[in-house]
């Protein structure tokens, strides 16, 4: 029998190649419409926005032969969009019809109770409880969940779609079909090949049932599932590696103290032996990219942030640096949404913009916050949707009298509390963003690039902090709360974090939906599995 994979041209669809590969399984690209009378299993992997997905699909032949084959009885796997386009429509493209097998819109997440998108790990619990028909998945285990769009379990509203339900995910409050399916048409709005090893499970007992002849399952009664008093989502243990060359012109894994990644020694000066200062040493050699990486994987981090390209990895992988409009040395012109799709290509699944978000929200601010579509957050979101873009926020404190200070950002201002660091303590700062790694100011604040940053599309504020960065005091837990008051996106604290109270503390105090760190983890100081045993113990739910 003949696996083939459906790539429509927009996404990460190299993660499930490298999980497959990892299964032992041989597949093949479906490449042209004729491709689909050579398939007798389909896997149709994907993310971005509806409409995209559909386009692409149209606009290359892809669309009514996809619908046959689906059609023909033979087995199908869609995953995230792959699994959407079953349904008749989608509210984030209303006019975009969908294949029409399910009779159901995919409606927005409610985002006045929680952040949208739902991104990160979250339970899914099947319907029927008879393991046969599980296709592997586990309401012990857990599984990567990002998209802001979701179809109701409602078998009271719409019993003709409930009938499609295999497994629900519960978010807040609201309850939705987190695996679909019906005779030979399977579908995860999750995405197991980047949900570790119970996502490779799930991958690895569909292939196998399919290729040992499927037989339809029975649908059992769909009964109400109303909503828990805890959902299932748990905050997400981020590690990041700064992949940098050294002078030596190897890639490496680095890590800056408030942004500077050399090495500091103390050298005599000509004037005395016994003055020395500290001169500029080699870039600082924490490991190897892939090396660090495949040890984050096995030591259970629910995420990785890089800023270079890492493969081999089975969770997911946000990737930042040069994304934004680029000219080749050729002379050739590449978008942001070009250079985001290269990324995308290579096993990424969110892109990281930094400078060029500030650059941003500036033009939309100085046009009375009026957008015209040409950031690399808004087009990057309108092919890949919002849930691929996270902006990266560099942050520094400023100073000020607060008995005198009457500036443009006093309703911002931030007081030190008594508990607070000894050299914060009675002090007043507002924070300023910064572009070019931290050596650049500019005249916006974090709050104004925050919400402007959601306004133009982006799914995700990864917030550092530049006074806190290599200092081991933990999180800036007053720059973060200001955060989280000002947008409805998910938010990641990072820099500062010393020890595994860090986590917990930031996770308790400010409701972050994450937090990430570097240093600590590469130098081995901390380990991942220590801070999720000490936020376990503190009642914070997360990944086992």
């Amino acid at each position: 029998m003949a696996l083939f994979l459906l790539d429509h041209g927009a996404g990460n669809v190299q993660s499930l190649a490298n999980s497959i590969k990892k299964l032992g399984y041989d597949f093949s690209w479906i490449s042209s419409p004729e491709d689909f009378h050579k398939a007798s299993i389909l896997v149709f992997p994907g993310q971005g926005a509806f409409h995209t997905a559909i386009e692409c699909l149209t606009e290359r032949g892809l669309l009514e032969p996809l619908y046959n084959y689906i059609q023909s009885g033979k087995p199908y796997f869609g995953i995230c969009i792959g699994m959407q386009i079953l349904f008749a429509s989608s509210a984030e493209s209303p006019s975009t019809l969908g294949l029409g097998l399910i009779p159901c819109q995919m409606e927005r997440f409610d985002d006045t109770t929680k952040p949208v998108p739902h991104m990160g790990w979250n339970t899914a619990e099947p319907i029927d409880s008879n393991t046969l028909s599980s296709e592997g998945v586990s309401s012990s285990d857990h599984y990567y969940f990002v998209h802001s769009y979701r179809a109701k379990y409602d078998p009271e509203g719409n019993p003709e779609a409930a009938m499609w339900a295999h497994s629900t995910t519960q978010y807040g409050q609201e309850v939705f079909m987190s695996t679909v399916r019906k005779g030979n048409v399977f579908g995860a709005q999750f995405h197991p090949e980047k949900s570790s090893v119970a996502g490779l499970t799930v991958i690895d007992a569909w292939i196998k049932q399919s290729l040992a002849g499927r037989t339809p399952a029975e649908p059992s009664a769909r009964i109400p599932r109303p909503p828990k008093s805890q959902h299932g989502f748990t905050r997400r243990i981020i590690a990041c590696m700064d992949v940098r060359a050294n002078d030596e012109g190897d890639l490496i894994v680095t890590k800056g103290d408030q942004y500077d990644v050399r090495e500091k020694s103390l050298t005599s000066t000509p004037l005395s032996s016994t003055t020395a200062i500290k001169t500029a040493g080699a870039v600082r050699n924490l490991g190897k990219p892939v090396a660090l990486a495949a040890r984050y994987f096995e030591s259970g981090a629910d995420e990785l942030f890089v800023r270079a390209a890492a493969e081999r990895v089975f969770v997911p992988l946000t990737i930042g640096g040069g994304i934004k409009d680029t000219v080749d040395p050729d002379g050739t012109k590449r978008s942001a949404v070009e250079v985001a799709g290269a990324y995308f290509r290579v096993g990424a699944d969110k892109v990281s913009i930094g400078s060029e978000a500030v650059y941003a929200v500036e033009k939309v601010r100085a046009a009375g916050g009026i957008l015209d579509g040409s950031s690399a957050i808004e087009t990057i979101a309108k092919v890949y949707g919002s849930q691929a873009v996270v902006v990266s926020i560099d942050p520094k404190r400023v100073y000020v009298d607060p008995a005198t200070y009457d500036g443009p950002y006093k309703d911002e201002l931030v007081h030190g509390r008594p508990d607070s660091p000894e050299n914060e303590r009675g002090k007043a700062w507002w924070y300023q963003c910064t572009v070019s790694g931290g050596r650049e100011t500019r005249l916006v604040s974090v709050v104004q690039l925050a919400q402007g940053a959601q306004i133009l599309g982006a799914g995700e504020i990864l917030l550092n902090s530049i006074d806190r960065d290599g200092t081991g005091l933990g999180f800036d837990h007053d720059l973060i709360g200001l955060v989280k008051r000002a947008v409805t996106i998910p938010v990641v604290a990072s820099s500062g974090a010393g020890t595994k109270e860090h986590f917990v503390s930031v996770f308790v105090e400010t409701g972050v939906e994450a937090a990430l760190a570097a240093g600590i983890f590469h130098r081995e100081e901390v380990g991942i599995h220590e801070v999720k045993l000490a936020s376990r113990l503190a009642g914070i739910n997360v990944r086992s």
